[in-house]
């Protein structure tokens, strides 16, 4: 049996052989600039009466102009700034893209992780990485050169918090021992495997509950794609395990204009923007979640465009 056949958010986002469609938290064209943030919550629940099926949000500590991109991810804390939006919405599922495990200790991830499972039920979705960024590691204290070895300790420690009861654990991240996580998830709650996390592979295709990567042309996207289901197809037979993606949009007014690569993704008219998405959606992505931060036109237009002319393309799955 699928370990989701009965959870009404993943399956509203994911299912073999078909793709939807999220959003990237903010719903704003800021481009190198901070985000305002403003009136995200109803650029939220517009998404969510569309048809959006997701909505992303970073894991971001500290603005670092070293890093080259507008780090500030949100601005707001990651899991508290979901707990809000969320609170705002009825539907749409939220989205980490993803939990730095190598910087939030696994016990408090699995406190805060299983209270917005209670309250939103059915609606997190849980991408975890080991990090990336050197500032956030160094503010926090934390070896940035052993983040892969940090993040499969608490990878596994948070497996066991989540879904074993009065767990046994004896971890350098801590010990657990005649003690039990409250609140217990009412399900599991679904857990994709950000970039690469400092694994291989064959770990990744054995762990998690899917796949998330960074944006990538069609043909270099498609051969991961392929080799990584070969894996899990290996490890765990006739298992369907999803794949996630961003995508940075530039929307053109002129809904005929070809695409054009830009950082992370393209400026294209949405004629050739569902053109595209059709491509990703043969190579085998899931779920695509689009990201306005580089546009040039208002997000609220844009949103509009989407939702009316594209979002029918690739609409939530029943």
């Amino acid at each position: 049996m699928e370990p989701f056949a009965n959870h009404s958010g993943y399956n509203r986002m994911f299912a073999k052989d078909q793709l939807t469609l999220g959003i990237h938290i903010p719903i704003e064209n800021y481009q190198f600039h901070a985000p305002t943030m403003e009136k995200q919550v109803e650029l939220v629940q517009k998404a969510e009466q569309y048809g959006f099926t997701g909505a992303w949000l970073r894991d971001v500590l500290l603005e670092d102009p070293q890093f080259g991109d507008p780090a500030t991810g949100q601005i707001y804390d990651m899991m508290i700034y979901l707990t809000y939006l969320a609170s705002q919405t009825k539907q749409i599922a939220f989205g980490t893209s993803a939990t730095v495990l190598s910087l939030r200790h696994p016990a408090r991830v699995a406190k805060e992780i299983a209270t917005l499972d209670q309250l939103f039920s059915e609606r997190i979705m849980l991408g975890v990485s080991s990090g990336d960024r050197r500032a956030d590691f160094k503010a926090l204290g934390v070896n940035h050169e052993t983040r892969g070895e940090r993040f499969r300790e608490a990878f596994a420690y948070l497996e066991d918090m989540l879904y074993t009861n009065f767990p046994s654990i004896q971890s350098k991240l801590g010990e657990v021992h005649g003690a039990n996580l409250v609140p217990k998830p009412t399900k599991r709650i679904p857990t994709f495997i950000t970039g690469f996390s400092q694994q291989t592979m064959e770990w990744f295709a054995q762990h998690g509950d899917g796949w998330m990567y960074y944006p990538r042309s069609p043909v270099q996207q498609a051969a991961a794609i392929s080799q990584w289901r070969e894996l899990v197809e290996t490890y765990q037979p006739g298992v369907f395990k999803p794949f996630i993606q961003p995508m940075h949009l530039d929307l053109s007014e002129d809904p005929n204009e070809p695409p054009t690569p830009t950082r992370l993704g393209y400026r294209t008219g949405r004629n050739a923007l569902i053109e595209l998405l059709d491509l990703y959606h043969n190579i085998g992505v899931n779920h695509l979640f689009l990201a306005l931060f580089d546009g040039k036109r208002p997000a609220n237009d844009v949103l509009d465009e989407l939702g009316e002319e594209v979002l029918p393309h690739f609409p939530a799955l029943t």
